[in-house]
């Protein structure tokens, strides 16, 4: 086993922490952006002499770690690069037929390199301002356009997180519309394992029973609110739904069919069967198996249920000058608007998976899609005629890539011992019955391996050109899909090509300048981070591959939670959660399972600032727990007052605090352990948000400061990049009382290995069910973590919270006397961001957020963070990775914007018609017609030096979102509404 122990640091190495040592191999001199001579600078104009001075102005000094986290020492990015493919070469790569949702695929190289390899894609922000995110928003216009062709369905979102936590949304829609009252829920007993542990996860806090079952003897004399089957079913067979549908809409109960999305290239959708609702994973199409992740499940359903949809939907709206622009559409439904009214907590989506299937489909186009999954048939077919001539029989006759095959009186353990000397990975159903499920990748020579396995023996009584493949699907498709323009265009590798880069010359994303959004920390995802994604060692091994294979992922899973349980101060790390959203949910139940294991279930308050972002209400919704908040002082900080009283009022039933630190306002909450201290005496646990984790590395600890449980944004802190609006991960850590609560996994129970079954529980097991779909989450982007920790090691991991916090009072001390910073700590000093208080302009001259938001676009620039965690202010966090030229170039476009508004308020300038009221200026708007407007083409395109030198166009205007609302389209418009 390769393994990294924690290596003592001499009694001088932290003097390191105020400079970088300079190195030809030093990894986080290119990973911080400014210069030993920058910082000092930096410093000089904050008036403060050193780094360490600071942080002491800065920090509170009774939660400060006052020794080095034990971590390895720094590797180099070869050294690195070199040591995890150590790792890798332990994981052996497999033949896997083992289904249940998850098959090998071939991803396209031109969809590889152009998207999945490419920074202009992968460091995108979530399209939150649409005008410079406007081919992310076509891709996925296209993904939400193929799931409604494929299913039949009238509308899709923009992805969700995987199959099995898409089906717990659809239940949790279910459940919100439907009006019988019921609180039952029926599960097909042949939906995949791990999509049922989900839906228990999730349906038992909310009171909901689950009720697996066999949908053919199912006599609804329970009454129920909704459904969920599996199409095919996990074995493989192909049913007909239709008469079950019908008399669950009899009974008012909606259902959902969680449908192989390949398949439904060949089979009858499930919207022209009835089903309301559509779920499943588009992993198959182009995405690596990646050990369970990040993979992009879809959810479709009818339009009537548009305002309850889970996610992000892309909707066609037009901008100021009428042509058409896509945006996010009906966002009063988010989370982040609903709070704790909300009925999902989704933040993070797969955009960059969702991306790749779309670009899959749109490469492969309807005839080729089809051809793939004809083929996948076919083979099948020819496997299942095969396995028959050798004695063996099939469970079903309809069947799409899936054989459940019955063994009699062969030997199991002599089958397995075969299938691993050949390489190849089979489902064990139980004793009697294994299953064989194919893929894009399957050759006929696969077959023949797959019969001299069953034989036992390499001669067999026949060939393979004895078989011919008869279809053996019982709802054969008949309706058209894809039939877009865009599925229909470019098929060559060129057209693609250009097309990819078309889109992408759309956005803005970190390859064209800073993205200053607070608490979202876009921060170098350096490249040496990201080269092992693509490794086959980590992309080709199936989910639920036996652990004898795994070796490699194992030992990096073992050193990733050392390393996040050090950083943490915790004593346990899950790392399950696939994404920010799913980390706080998982880490209330953990929090709740541990009240009911005490005989407390009736804890169920949930205290929550009302600065907390919007998915904290959610997620204690969600949890079954009332909220109940807690105000915030004139300072942005807790109001310490108002926690006491309302902990006392709820002491019997107070189950947790959730609470962000640095707070959501941007500073180190001085009082933080007295609140922690509060919470505890009332019996409460305290749920800290890691999203403001990047202030903490090495500087203080959650386990120390008082927290119980944390969830780390490795998307944020530790360098997983945002892919557009997801991939994202986030894992929980927790205190040694909370461990034994840690979810657990049906298929591979967590530390008990067992291939395609879970070993029976140990005695008094009291973990929480499956958070996820797969055991480790997106297990294959956790070496962009590791890489990032390896390469930084504890100085430098120490050093980048210290630049970041530098960088963020730079900014504020540069701007503060053109826009007011809303909240300091004692000393005057913000932690990792500031908010800059705009709500004045709109009464000096009429300009709202929005104007400075968008008039930034034209100076090349994201906006922060708007309107969030205060109406009229916007959030910047500069990160650590940012160069003082480039955050001196951001505040001089900020300074730049209130001269504009300054003219604007000594009338000079109409108040209406100026450069911030028609931003962002597009090149079309600057050439076309007369010019009309009271400031020149150059003020409005080339409003600064560097605009001259690299201009990033936005392809719209300024959005009318409330026209796209009330106009709802959420798929392809034809082609001539965008060449118009």
């Amino acid at each position: 086993m390769v393994s990294y122990a924690a290596t003592p640091k001499s009694s001088n190495q932290d003097t390191l922490g105020e400079r970088i040592q300079k190195s030809s191999n030093n990894f986080a001199q290119r990973h911080i952006g400014p210069s030993s001579d920058d910082i000092q600078q930096m410093l000089e104009v904050l008036g403060i002499p050193n780094l360490d001075a600071l942080i002491n102005q800065t920090v509170p000094q009774a939660i400060r770690l006052h020794q080095s986290l034990q971590l390895p020492t720094a590797q180099s990015e070869y050294a690195a690069l070199a040591k995890l493919k150590q790792l890798a070469t332990k994981n052996q790569v497999f033949r896997s037929f083992i289904g249940m949702g998850y098959y090998d695929c071939v991803t396209p190289p031109v969809i590889a390199r152009n998207i999945l390899e490419n920074p202009g894609w992968y460091t995108a922000y979530t399209p939150y301002q649409p005008e410079i995110a406007q081919g992310r928003l076509e891709a996925l216009l296209n993904f939400q356009t193929m799931i409604i062709d494929l299913t039949g369905l009238e509308i899709a979102n923009a992805s969700l997180l995987d199959e099995a936590t898409a089906a717990a949304e659809a239940m949790s829609l279910s459940y919100g519309v439907t009006k019988n009252k019921a609180n039952a829920y029926f599960v097909s007993r042949d939906c995949h394992p791990q999509t049922i542990d989900v839906l228990q996860t999730r349906a038992e806090p909310l009171g909901i029973k689950i009720i697996i079952g066999d949908h053919q003897t199912f006599d609804f004399q329970q009454p129920i609110f909704g459904a969920v089957l599996q199409y095919p079913a996990s074995d493989g067979t192909i049913y007909d739904y239709r008469a079950f549908i019908e008399k669950a809409h009899v009974e008012g109960a909606l259902v959902t069919v969680a449908a192989d999305i390949l398949s439904l290239t060949l089979l009858t959708p499930p919207g022209e069967f009835g089903a309301d609702i559509a779920v499943g994973s588009t992993q198959r199409l182009g995405i690596p198996l990646g050990f369970g992740g990040p993979h992009a499940a879809y959810f479709a359903t009818k339009e009537e249920y548009k305002r309850q949809v889970p996610g992000r939907i892309v909707g066609v709206s037009k901008d100021i000058h009428g042509q058409p622009a896509l945006r996010l559409a009906l966002q009063t439904r988010e989370q982040h608007i609903r709070r704790e009214k909300a009925t999902s907590n989704i933040c993070t989506a797969q955009v960059l998976l969702a991306v790749m299937a779309s670009m899959y489909a749109v490469y492969h186009g309807p005839d080729g899609l089809k051809a793939i999954a004809q083929n996948i048939h076919q083979l099948t077919l020819i496997l299942a005629a095969g396995l028959k001539r050798l004695g063996y029989s099939i469970s079903s006759e309809h069947f799409f890539d899936t054989l459940r095959v019955e063994l009699g009186t062969h030997n199991l353990e002599a089958i397995l011992v075969a299938a691993t000397e050949r390489n190849i990975n089979l489902r064990i159903f139980d004793t009697t019955a294994v299953g064989i499920s194919l893929n894009e990748t399957t050759t006929p020579e696969d077959l023949i391996d797959l019969w001299q396995i069953f034989a036992g023996q390499d001669e067999l009584p026949f060939t393979i050109e004895e078989f011919t493949a008869s279809p053996s699907l019982l709802l054969s498709r008949t309706s058209n899909y894809l039939t877009h323009p865009v599925f229909n265009r470019y098929h060559s590798e060129t057209e693609l090509l250009r097309y990819l880069h078309k889109l992408e010359t759309k956005d803005l994303s970190l390859t064209t300048s800073m993205i200053p959004l607070g608490s979202c920390t876009m921060k170098l995802n350096a490249t040496s981070e990201m080269i092992p994604v693509t490794w086959e060692e980590f992309g080709k091994i199936h989910p639920f591959a036996p652990q004898s294979q795994t070796q490699g992922y194992q030992i990096l899973f073992q050193q990733l939670e050392a390393w996040l349980a050090e950083i943490t101060g915790f004593a346990g790390i899950s790392l399950q959660p696939n994404a920010g959203s799913q980390g706080e949910y998982t880490g209330l139940l953990v929090i709740r399972q541990y009240h009911e294991s005490r005989g407390e279930a009736h804890r169920n308050i949930c205290l929550i600032p009302t600065s907390a972002h919007g998915t904290n209400p959610a997620s204690a919704v969600m949890c079954g727990m009332k909220v109940v908040a807690i105000a915030c002082d004139d300072q942005g900080n807790i109001d310490v007052d108002d926690l006491k009283a309302k902990a006392q009022k709820h002491s019997h039933e107070l189950a947790a605090l959730m609470v962000t630190y640095p707070s959501t306002h941007g500073v180190f909450e001085e009082a933080i352990q007295e609140i922690c201290a509060v919470v505890h005496t009332h019996g409460g646990q305290v749920y800290m948000d890691g999203a403001n984790m990047n202030a903490q590395v090495g500087i203080c600890r959650p386990g120390d400061i008082g927290a119980d449980v944390c969830h780390l944004n490795l998307h944020k802190t530790f360098c997983i990049p945002h892919g557009g609006g997801g991939p994202g991960m986030g894992p929980i850590g927790v205190a040694a009382h909370l461990v034994p609560f840690l979810p657990g996994h049906p298929v591979l129970g967590t530390g008990d290995w067992e291939l395609g079954t879970r070993k029976e529980k140990v005695p008094n097991n009291q973990r929480i069910g499956a958070i996820a779909a797969a055991p480790w989450g997106s297990a294959s982007i956790l070496v962009i973590s590791w890489m990032y920790i390896a390469m930084m090691g504890a100085v430098s991991l120490t050093q980048a919270t210290k630049v970041a916090i530098l960088n963020a009072n730079y900014i504020a001390k540069r701007l503060e006397s053109y826009y007011p910073v809303l909240y300091k700590g004692k000393n005057g000093l913000v932690a990792h961001e500031c908010i800059l208080d705009l709500r004045s302009l709109k009464k000096s001259a009429s300009i709202e957020i929005d104007d400075i938001a968008k008039r930034l676009i034209d100076y090349g620039f994201h906006a922060p963070t708007v309107s969030w965690p205060v109406a009229g202010t916007i959030m910047v966090e500069p990160t650590e990775s940012e160069s003082k030229a480039e955050l001196d170039r951001f505040c001089d476009a900020l300074i730049a914007i209130r001269q504009e508004i300054a003219e604007i308020e000594s009338g000079k300038v109409d108040i209406q018609d100026n450069l911030l009221k028609n931003s962002p200026h597009t090149a079309a708007s600057l050439i076309t017609g007369d010019w009309q407007h009271p400031y020149s083409r150059e003020q409005a395109a080339y409003p600064a030096p560097w605009t001259r030198e690299h201009k990033f166009w936005p392809s719209v205007g300024r959005i009318d979102a409330a026209f796209g609302d009330r106009n709802f389209v959420c798929s392809c418009l034809p082609m001539d509404a965008y060449s118009s």
